[in-house]
């Protein structure tokens, strides 16, 4: 049996497709699925009701004012099978996704199998996000985030299955990991020995953020629990990693630093800039000019909010070590 576990808040726009998706999974053997709402505030609640009555394959959970990897636990707790996985309500995911990982889990090799996560836009700016995440300069080395040729195995993945067994002897997610959830049980999971492989078959589409300044929002968050993370975890920073904060710096040194160093900075800034307008040149010349265009705003942001988060979640876990703001989504 897989129990499939789905955290939600306030996702009124895409519950339905995402609903749909989970329904029309092809795997022969029993699931259930459990939506966790976090205390939605739209319509979203109302609508799943709607969505999954009669259907005694779905469960809905309250579990307000709580953490994604709180929910992700409660839903462990109430879970009866044996492998779980997890989805997202704003993604969708393909028929297989189910079949095939539990088919290779069931190989005995691996400890967490997921797939891809490839950004698909709807909106201006999210289609502009997705599509400067086409290129390492906007995704970094996250091997995740782009369809391989064939199966890989990789730091951290998107969402993905897992033996219950294997959760429960690590403590589940660790609920002060918030927004970097799925990043710290995958450090765990690693040090346990255990491999985790993307298989390209179960690549999975999501949304990106519809705005820079939720794309500011987001990549500063996820970077200020990394700090945090690494902490505990070096092993789960890169080389790009340190390309962001950088950027930050030589952007606050070219401003406030001596002559000689800000001098320097500008420089370092200038080639920066020139570097985003090639790539963005190179990425978005079969897309619509307004989406290329933009592009170096798109990539300006996901660098600097991503550096200004980590740096000062490195303040903050110097000064203070205990875990950043607890955000409920």
């Amino acid at each position: 049996m897989i129990s499939v576990l789905v955290p939600f808040l306030n996702e009124e726009r895409h519950i339905a497709a995402a609903v749909a998706a989970m329904r029309a999974q092809t795997f022969d053997g029993q699931v259930e699925f459990l939506l966790i709402d976090g205390g939605s505030t739209d319509g979203t609640r109302a609508l799943v009701e709607a969505l999954v009555a009669g259907d005694e394959r779905f469960h809905v959970i309250e579990d307000p004012d709580t953490t994604v990897p709180a929910r992700l636990n409660l839903g462990l707790r109430e879970a009866r099978g044996d492998l779980i996985a997890r989805m997202d309500a704003h993604a969708l995911f393909p028929p297989r996704y189910l079949e095939l990982g539990a088919r290779r889990l069931a190989g005995g090799d691996v400890a967490s199998v997921s797939g891809p996560q490839i950004a698909v836009g709807e909106g201006p700016w999210s289609r502009r996000v997705a599509l400067a995440l086409r290129s390492r300069l906007g995704r970094g080395e996250v091997q995740f985030r782009h369809l391989a040729a064939r199966e890989v195995e990789v730091e951290s993945g998107y969402c993905g299955m897992w033996r219950r067994d294997l959760l429960e002897s690590l403590g589940g997610w660790n609920e002060l990991a918030s927004s970097a959830e799925d990043t710290e049980l995958a450090a765990r999971v690693r040090r346990a020995g255990g491999r985790i492989v993307c298989v390209p078959e179960m690549a999975a589409s999501y949304l990106p953020r519809e705005s820079l300044r939720g794309l500011a929002l987001q990549y500063g968050r996820y970077a200020h629990r990394r700090a945090w993370i690494a902490r505990r975890h070096p092993e789960v920073l890169r080389p790009s990693h340190a390309l962001p904060p950088a950027i930050v710096l030589a952007l606050v040194f070219s401003l406030l630093g001596r002559p000689a160093v800000a001098a320097a900075a500008r420089r370092a800034l200038a080639l920066y800039a020139a570097a985003l307008v090639l790539e963005s040149a190179r990425v978005g010349r079969d897309a619509p000019l307004a989406d290329a265009l933009t592009l170096p705003a798109v990539y300006a942001t996901m660098h600097l909010s991503w550096g200004a988060g980590f740096l000062a979640g490195c303040l903050r876990s110097l000064s203070d070590p205990r875990p950043p703001g607890r955000p409920s989504a």
